[in-house]
């Protein structure tokens, strides 16, 4: 009976492992490849495996290797093919939240932009209401009775040799008290320089001279046309805020209050006397808080 030494050999072989298997194939390869031609099926499985037989140890060998060096834990791989896959499933996530974060972004993008239209519409619808506003309140003025002396200024001197000249001089005669002769100069000075980057200015001490002089209406007109277009000037606020103060001895409290109501949006940083003043103009003219 041949089975106790097969049980041996197996036991023997069992113990000498891979590498004694490796071993043994190579002593005993010759006479098979002897006996066995080189297109029998069997001889090219059994090198296939081989192979794999080697490139298994080949990777142990490594892995052996990579821990002595190291002295860290081995991570063994997944194979290629499941790690391709894993990489393209996480690539495929990200794109996912990528077109995610971008359509949110398009969605906020739209509404913004139809925030912007409909703010674009109704600011432009503002300006239009404010600028009606304007000229019905500059024609309600100049339908007051006519001051001639105010809006005709008499030529009693000779014009100054400039337009610099001629605002220099108006502004002596009204910081010396002159306020006849300075309503003469700063009226003489619109008249004969009407578009000079200095008119609207002269229109606002003019303004301020027919104030002084009780003209109000004329004095309403002059603010308008040295406010029409709201200068971003240190004297604008004051010119909005006589005007609102003209317009209410005018009788005209819903003139005057809507003037004031731009006051507060064209000039949020105008001095605190001006705004005292527009306050109390306000509060004569009985605005709604």
């Amino acid at each position: 009976m041949s089975f106790p030494r097969l049980r041996i050999a197996s036991t023997a072989l069992a113990r000498i492992g891979v590498a004694g298997l490796l071993v043994v194939g190579a002593m005993i390869a010759p006479p098979a490849l002897a006996q066995t031609s080189m297109d029998d099926p069997l001889d090219a499985r059994d090198a296939k495996r081989v192979d794999r037989m080697e490139k298994v140890v080949r990777e142990l060998r490594s892995i052996v290797y990579q821990f002595k060096q190291t002295g860290k834990p081995v991570v063994v791989q997944p194979a290629d093919t499941d790690a391709r896959l894993q990489d393209l499933t996480n690539r495929l996530s990200d794109l996912e939240q990528s077109l995610t974060r971008i359509n949110g972004a398009f969605d906020t993008t739209a509404h913004e932009l139809d925030e912007a239209r409909r703010a674009n519409t109704d600011l432009q619808a503002q300006v239009k209401v404010l600028g009606d506003r304007l000229t019905a309140i500059e024609q309600r003025a100049a339908a007051a009775p006519p001051a001639a002396a105010a809006e005709q200024p008499a030529p009693a001197t000779a014009p100054l040799a400039s337009a610099s000249d001629a605002f220099s001089k108006a502004r002596e005669l009204m910081l010396a008290g002159d306020y006849d002769a300075a309503e003469s100069a700063f009226a003489a000075y619109v008249q004969t320089y009407p578009d000079t980057p200095r008119t609207p200015e002269a229109r606002y001490w003019w303004g301020k001279t027919l104030s002084v002089k009780g003209a109000h209406a004329q004095a309403a007109s002059a603010y308008i046309g040295a406010i029409r277009g709201w200068p971003k000037t240190s004297w604008a606020p004051d010119a909005v805020g006589e005007l609102a103060r003209s317009l209410v001895t005018l009788n005209k409290p819903g003139d005057a209050c809507a003037a004031l109501a731009e006051l507060a949006k064209r000039y949020p940083k105008a001095p605190a006397a001006v705004t005292g003043r527009a306050a109390a103009t306000a509060r004569q003219a009985k605005c709604a808080a």
